[in-house]
């Protein structure tokens, strides 16, 4: 692979800059098939020495290539790939999850392609990491028209491939059977663009799934009281999206004996941090139990401000309690301070609020509190 390679680079390096062949048509060139040194072609020995793939990754993937003859055709992708600017580690990722990409045409389908996706504005890198993200699909014409559907809606070359990274199953969806019914049904739900670019990045599969099964979910939004339009609709959406009913309704009546909460006040929590509906039992228990039991909260306390159970309990709720505690009982800190207050603030500007002012009055406590959170409990903060 690294002697293809080099020869790719001095091939295009030796064009001169004023040369007037096109990127793409220098690509052909370097893509052009070589002659095989050796008499006899072993398609799984290519894969490893050539290709950079594993044995056991080779001996898989040989199998669907066993008609391959010679090394003219996956020489000249290989060569392709490599003047694309794809390492050898992307090229040898590439072809062990799709080997049949060594046998794809460069001039009739993977040079059209890459004129096709330049046109629509991507850069040499977008292309490069387009390769390797979408698998299979890069070796299909349709990739051009389906990007053309999807830049436009994403809004950026990044941020589709930021989506396609986490499921590359989009370039597989039905456009306009699924994919498109979908984002209409999402504009008729309040969402602007940006709202649906944003909420599709995060949840991509979103976009593959029956329209109705979104409308269950959004009905199950408006159900804990978020409506369609609001500011919070968006993430509620992402967070309920792939829940059952089932499982919304179970994980509600878990947050409702958890926490002594009424539907209400569950509505309340979920409408400000939707995502506790996808926490685990555990967590939300360990939480309950910290917050309620030891910290003295309210439950209507914590409905309201439910963000508090988004945090670490062993690197923030805990150590922060102790802190704020020692202060009160040590006269340093007002006993009407509110606990929320220091919990919400970044670590740094809690160290220079409750740490900083007292390092005469409380030499320790800066040490106190890392130890606390490294998951220590110090004698001083030991109170009875």
């Amino acid at each position: 692979m690294l002697q293809l390679r080099s020869r790719v680079i001095a091939h295009l390096i030796s064009c001169p800059a004023t040369s007037p062949a096109s990127p793409v048509r220098r690509l052909l060139a370097a893509a052009a098939p070589a002659v095989s040194p050796s008499p006899s072609f072993v398609v799984e020995e290519y894969l490893v020495s050539t290709c950079g793939l594993t044995r056991p990754e080779a001996v898989k993937a040989s199998a669907k290539l066993s008609h391959l003859k010679s090394p003219a055709k996956p020489d000249a992708v290989l060569a392709f790939l490599a003047g694309l600017g794809l390492s050898a580690a992307d090229v040898a990722s590439v072809v062990a999850r799709d080997p049949q990409f060594l046998c794809a045409k460069v001039e009739k389908t993977l040079a059209p392609n890459v004129v096709g996706l330049t046109d629509l504005g991507l850069s040499p890198s977008d292309i490069a990491r387009l390769v390797s993200l979408s698998r299979h699909k890069f070796r299909c014409r349709s990739i051009v028209s389906r990007l053309h559907y999807y830049l436009t809606l994403f809004g950026s070359s990044d941020n589709f491939l930021r989506a396609l990274k986490r499921n590359f199953y989009l370039l597989s969806s039905d456009l306009d059977g699924v994919v498109k019914p979908n984002v209409a049904y999402l504009h008729q739900c309040g969402l602007g663009a940006c709202d649906i670019a944003r909420l599709c990045i995060a949840r991509p599969s979103l976009l593959g799934i029956s329209t109705e099964r979104i409308r269950t979910a959004v009905a199950c939004v408006e159900g804990l009281g978020v409506p369609c339009g609001s500011p919070m609709f968006r993430h509620a959406l992402n967070a309920v999206a792939f829940l059952s009913e089932e499982k919304i309704t179970a994980n509600v009546e878990h947050l409702k004996k958890m926490f002594r909460w009424s539907d209400a006040e569950v509505g309340i929590a979920f409408s400000k941090a939707p995502t506790l509906l996808t926490r685990t039992k555990e967590s939300l228990q360990r939480r309950s139990e910290f917050l309620i039991s030891e910290v003295g909260l309210e439950p209507a306390y914590i409905a309201c401000r439910p963000a508090i159970l988004t945090y670490s309990l062993e690197g923030r709720l805990r150590p922060r309690y102790y802190v704020v505690k020692f202060l009160k009982e040590n006269g340093l800190l007002d006993h009407d301070r509110d606990y929320y207050a220091a919990v919400m603030i970044s670590k740094k500007v809690f160290v220079e609020k409750f740490i900083c002012p007292h390092k005469d009055a409380a030499p320790h406590l800066a040490d106190d509190y890392g130890a606390a959170c490294r998951g220590e409990v110090p004698a001083r903060f030991s109170f009875t």
